[in-house]
């Protein structure tokens, strides 16, 4: 027997259960452990979406929900614009596995219609779409990833060996401001791992070097640079309008000042060194944990310091 879309809902909502609106309100206001996945479109999901939605569109939902929603033990409560799809998805969910799982009746308009709020994505232009489109398809990025890195403000201590492919890839991913500190000018020596650097480059601050090389990759971002020194008198303004500081500099002072104005100003640090063929990399975050001078109270002696 042949069987029209309608008749393929309907058998759907026999065999799944069904929450309203109010109900899933409920259980968000509880703050109930649940996800909570979108099924649409994805130009229906940039109009706007529930907070905290997870987001795959109902094509792509079998090819996609074991690496978004691993446990299928976990609740699940889907939703689209009208309750249809997401019925039907609630369907396969179930014939996949999951063994907790809804459809909210009515879709995201009666969500809307009952006055609750709705979340409107960020507008990406056409370029971006393409450039980021690789990143979408990350369960662990999407569209809502995107917009918190292209929102995102980065200041980078130092534009050398470390500071260089941090400030690279950070460009790359679409970080919306970087902003990059350093009083060096570009010298040959550099060249075999300042990335930010080339030949022509050199003699130039590294601080102009590096925004012409990020521009060059990608012109979404906006780099903010500082040709000075950090010190005491300067370290807490250059801060203060930055989300993250990630420490590439060369020098044990530079590193303690760094580490003290982040916890005087409430900054994750992400800190990184490297000697020849050793490295370490962490992460600070004032009053969850330990900071650097916790760890090393004290700088070295300057003559036991390689270099």
């Amino acid at each position: 027997m042949v069987k029209s879309a309608r008749d393929l809902v309907e058998e759907a909502k026999k065999e799944i259960q069904e929450l309203s609106p109010e109900e899933v309100q409920q259980k968000i206001a509880k703050g109930e452990e649940f996800v909570l996945l979108d099924v649409r479109d994805q130009d229906e999901y940039r109009a706007g979406f529930i907070e905290g939605a997870k987001h795959v569109t109902r094509g792509m939902l079998e090819f996609s929900i074991e690496n978004l929603v691993p446990n299928k033990e976990q609740e699940i409560v889907t939703y689209c614009a009208g309750g249809f799809r997401s019925a039907l998805a609630a369907k396969v969910l179930k014939e996949m596995g999951y063994r907790h799982v809804a459809s909210m009746a009515g879709g995201i308009n009666a969500w809307k219609q009952k006055g609750f709020p709705v979340v409107k994505g960020h507008r990406f232009t056409e370029e971006q779409i393409e450039r980021y489109s690789r990143h979408f398809l990350l369960p662990e990025v999407g569209e809502a990833g995107q917009a918190k890195l292209l929102n995102a403000r980065v200041l980078l201590a130092g534009a050398g060996g470390l500071g260089s492919p941090a400030a690279y890839y950070l460009a790359a991913s679409g970080v919306g401001t970087l902003g990059v500190v350093d009083a060096d000018v570009v010298d040959i020596t550099n060249l075999q791992r300042q990335i930010l650097h080339t030949t022509p480059d050199i003699g130039k601050p590294k601080v102009v070097s590096a925004q012409e090389r990020i521009k060059a990759l990608n012109p979404d971002v906006k780099v903010v640079p500082y040709n000075v020194r950090l010190t005491a008198d300067n370290i807490m303004d250059i801060i203060k309008d930055f989300d993250i500081v990630v420490d590439g500099c060369d020098n044990f002072p530079t590193r303690y000042l760094i580490n003290d104005a982040c916890v005087l100003a409430g900054k994750p640090l992400v800190h990184g060194s490297i000697f020849q063929f050793e490295g370490q990399a962490t992460v600070f975050l004032p009053k969850e944990g330990p900071c650097y001078r916790c760890l090393y109270p004290s700088p070295p002696p300057a003559g036991l310091v390689p270099s």
